[in-house]
């Protein structure tokens, strides 16, 4: 069995597809107490880009919130293994200093404004939060 270590956890990111988010933006992060924040969205009409183009801007929207320390936006890697999940539209990888800047972020206006403005657009959302071991 493999051990993860935040290294590994920080390649296997890369190599995922979220090269946006860089070694170097962990440079400013307390790692004893990073939170990672990664929600999945199924949308309620998966082919229309419509849709998806509202989600992604509501996402671009809600980037804004000040907690936010680093953020990556995405779809469905071309990859086809069978522990590979591709049925979401949609991802939201979100990094905080802290549980307590991801609690902030949960009850910021922006992200209620968020939800208010985007809700109708899933019908599946699927939340993984994780901390350091």
């Amino acid at each position: 069995m493999i051990l993860s270590t935040r290294r590994h956890f920080i390649g296997e990111i890369t190599l995922a597809g979220t090269a946006a988010i860089t070694a170097s933006s962990f440079a400013t992060f307390n790692t004893k107490e990073m939170f990672v924040h990664h929600v999945y969205f199924w949308l309620k009409n998966p082919a229309s880009s419509n849709d998806k183009d509202k989600l992604v801007e509501g996402l671009k929207k809600l980037s804004k919130v000040k907690t936010i320390k680093t953020f990556h936006i995405g779809k469905p890697a071309s990859t086809n293994r069978d522990v590979i999940d591709i049925s979401y539209a949609i991802s939201w990888l979100v990094l905080f200093d802290n549980k307590e800047d991801q609690d902030s972020y949960q009850t910021d206006p922006i992200h209620l404004k968020f939800v208010e403005e985007c809700s109708s657009l899933w019908e599946k959302v699927i939340v993984y939060d994780s901390v350091d071991v």
